[in-house]
């Protein structure tokens, strides 16, 4: 029996087992197979990589301060939202699956370059493999947010954000949510150990039996399980397996013209939504360079944040701030300094901020200091006498010496070389 046909069957026996206190440890040990069975698809489906890999046509750089992925089924109007939000020209046609590939463009907004990847839709089943499902699940796991655009004329009839949902719940994404607040350390003896701080109501009358169940099923026979929160068995199983990812994701309702005033109001009020028509230009405008509400709400999403850097006796640079992320390195002085430099980071003495994360201005901060947008912030580095006092010194100038050398001695054996050709 196949990969499928066992996850087929689990899935079957879910779907008929009553839900009750009786029940909870058997359904807790079909969960952690179910997600077992979806990882080793994964990897097999992937060449056993595990990492997923895009096919031809799906490895694209990385580039600018943040990465969005559009998701969707076909023929929902991501081809065209890419080209209206960047100056990107993607292939636009009346029939289905007119993009086979990713196609990558660089929004410009607020100082900051967003690559937005338009992507071909993907059918029930992709998290399977039907059609190109596993490529574009692939790059959607690479995003730092995920832009699912949906038609807003079908959505009454199909629910399509239900099945996305399902898609990427099966892969290891989790779509607006934080990951629980779990500790779990694997260790050579001792056996399983669980505790909580918090009364548990989602995990039977006996909790620590269906962590053993559960940890039973990836042969982890000694751990120590730490629950600060009430949790659920998936998101026990979540902690567990390790690799799932927590992503933003906001829901994009295209061709509102298209449906009644009161529908539109339904839809606009759904979580984490934004309705709009990208061919009529509501709340999506036509030209690029103009604001609008969804590129104001991918923003928010993306957790970015702009630091204008000034010199001493100077006035700051506010043409080319220094965008951060929340969802990569963080929002703090030291994010700033690994942003800039390693070696203004090695150097970091204090930092002086003006803005409004400041408590008056402008404030002496240090390197866990948690910046806010347009915050002005200007480095002090350490003086030659504060470095030489430093118990690494001595090791920094050895090494600058040995690079120094050998960049003048890899030179000199280039122009020999050349000398001798001649």
């Amino acid at each position: 029996m196949g990969v499928l046909e066992k996850i087929k069957d689990i899935e079957e026996e879910m779907s008929r087992t009553q839900k009750n206190k009786a029940t909870n440890y058997h359904l807790g040990t079909l969960k952690a197979k179910l997600a077992r069975l979806r990882s080793d698809l994964l990897i097999e489906q992937s060449g056993g990589g595990g990492g997923g890999g895009g096919g031809e046509g799906f490895d694209v750089a990385r580039l600018g301060d943040a990465r969005v992925a559009l998701i969707g089924f076909p023929s929902v109007g991501k081809s065209t939202l890419l080209s209206t939000l960047t100056e990107t020209s993607s292939e636009v046609a009346d029939y289905e699956f007119t993009t086979l590939t990713c196609v990558p463009g660089t929004l410009n907004y607020k100082g900051s370059r967003i690559q937005v990847l338009d992507l071909p839709g993907i059918i029930e089943g992709a998290a399977r493999g039907k059609g190109r499902g596993k490529e574009v699940i692939a790059v959607a796991r690479s995003a730092d947010a995920i832009l699912i655009v949906l038609d807003a004329g079908k959505e009454g009839l199909n629910r399509h954000r239900e099945i996305l949902e399902e898609e990427l719940e099966m892969v290891g994404l989790r779509l607006n949510k934080r990951p629980p607040d779990v500790t779990f350390n694997k260790k050579s003896t001792g056996g399983v150990k669980f505790s909580s701080t918090v009364p548990l109501t989602n995990l039977g009358p006996d909790p620590a039996q269906i962590a053993t169940n559960i940890l039973r099923e990836y042969r982890i026979s000694n751990a120590d399980i730490l629950c600060r929160e009430d949790i659920t068995v998936d998101q026990l199983v979540d902690v567990v397996v390790g690799n799932r990812l927590y992503k933003p994701c906001l829901y994009f309702y295209n061709k509102i013209d298209t449906i009644t005033i009161e529908e539109v109001d339904q839809l606009a009020r759904m979580p984490h939504s934004c309705a709009g028509s990208v061919f009529r230009g509501f709340n999506v405008s036509l030209d690029h360079r103009e604001d609008d509400l969804l590129k104001s709400t991918m923003w928010k999403y993306l957790g970015l944040t702009r630091i204008y850097t000034k010199r001493k006796g100077q006035p700051p640079d506010l043409n080319d701030p220094v965008v951060l992320s929340k969802l990569r390195k963080g929002t703090t002085i030291k994010s700033l300094c690994m942003n800039v430099s390693s070696q203004m980071l090695r150097d970091f003495n204090f930092a002086l901020v003006w803005g409004k994360s400041a408590k008056h201005s402008p404030q002496r901060c240090g390197l866990n200091h948690r910046l806010q947008d347009e915050d002005v912030v200007q480095i002090v580095t350490m003086t030659n006498s504060q470095q030489r006092q430093d118990k690494n010194y001595q090791k920094m100038v050895q090494n600058f010496a040995d690079k120094y050398h050998k960049k003048k001695y890899d030179a000199k054996k280039v122009k020999q070389g050349k000398l001798g050709r001649s």
